[in-house]
């Protein structure tokens, strides 16, 4: 097997642009990751890849590690209606790009009804599914190993996914590792990965009102609602199914340059959101934050 040392000197090579204090903090986090996966890859690694950056950097740094010692590197994405078809198609064109081996799983936690309920350990219940596959595929393919992309700026939110992660012994790497979000965009932006300005994307559930019960069809109106944003450019936003009385009604979200852009918009987004039953469609003046106030 060869050194860790020959994939690190690789990339720190491509952070040598960042200053000398940054680029050497990275490279010391890159290294420690490396070390890791390379005692990980033998025994073969899945990568639960969702197509967000963590998992990105993740699987990307996995794939490096694995050109260059060997061992086997599987990403898993799951698929259900809360994960929208754009961030499906990017998720297969990254790995596409990367050259790694993908595998698409339906999920099922749509059928949970812990789940559908939507109190405050939704994320819960979707990653003991996410992890039910995983694992199911570890057992049967011989990967001994399930990563995912939590990371040091995680711990400042409640996860309750976090808990099904211990609970199924999966590993964070980059958690272990020191990387911060700010930490694995300058990495994917020093390797001229487009992937690092990608905004957050949470599931579609996310964007329902905790309490309101998620079926295929909300997370469906949402979808069809965002991409009417999303194809007059506007880049930041959410689209919210909340409640007011028995009333349900969609907020939009956006940041303040781009609002315009949004009330631009509203005649087809009004019709839209009546057409599907929806008592109204507002746009929401305080701009775009993690949650909504969906909570």
């Amino acid at each position: 097997m060869k050194h860790d040392n020959q994939v690190i000197e690789k990339i720190s090579t491509i952070l040598a642009k960042n200053s000398e204090e940054s680029g050497s903090v990275l490279t010391g986090k890159l290294e420690k990751l490396s070390k890791q996966l390379s005692r990980l890859l033998p025994d073969g690694i899945i990568v639960a890849f969702s197509g967000g950056i963590d998992s990105a950097m993740l699987l990307w740094a996995a794939k490096r590690v694995k050109d260059e010692n060997g061992g086997r590197l599987l990403a898993v994405t799951t698929d259900s209606p809360s994960l929208s078809r754009t961030e499906l198609e990017a998720a297969l064109k990254f790995a596409k790009d990367l050259n790694v081996d993908h595998r698409i799983k339906k999920s099922e936690e749509l059928l949970d009804e812990k789940y559908i309920q939507n109190d405050y350990d939704r994320c819960y219940y979707c990653k003991t599914e996410l992890f039910d596959i995983t694992g199911s595929i570890s057992k049967n393919d011989k990967y001994k190993w399930v990563l995912y992309g939590y990371n040091l700026s995680d711990g400042d939110d409640v996860r309750p996914g976090h808990k099904a992660a211990l609970e199924n012994n999966v590993i964070s790497p980059l958690a272990d590792a020191g990387f911060t979000k700010e930490d694995i965009r300058a990495v994917l932006r020093s390797n001229h990965l487009a992937i690092a300005e990608k905004a957050a994307s949470p599931c579609l559930s996310s964007r329902i009102m905790t309490g309101i019960s998620i079926t295929e069809r909300r997370l469906n109106d949402i979808e069809d609602m965002e991409a009417i944003l999303r194809k007059t450019g506007i880049k930041i936003f959410r689209v919210r199914l909340c409640q007011e009385n028995r009333g349900l009604f969609l907020r939009i979200e956006s940041v303040p340059e781009e609002m315009q852009a949004v009330l631009e918009q509203h005649e087809v987004l009004v019709a839209e959101g009546k057409k599907r039953g929806y008592k109204w469609v507002t746009l929401d003046l305080e701009p775009y934050r993690i949650g909504g106030g969906v909570s």
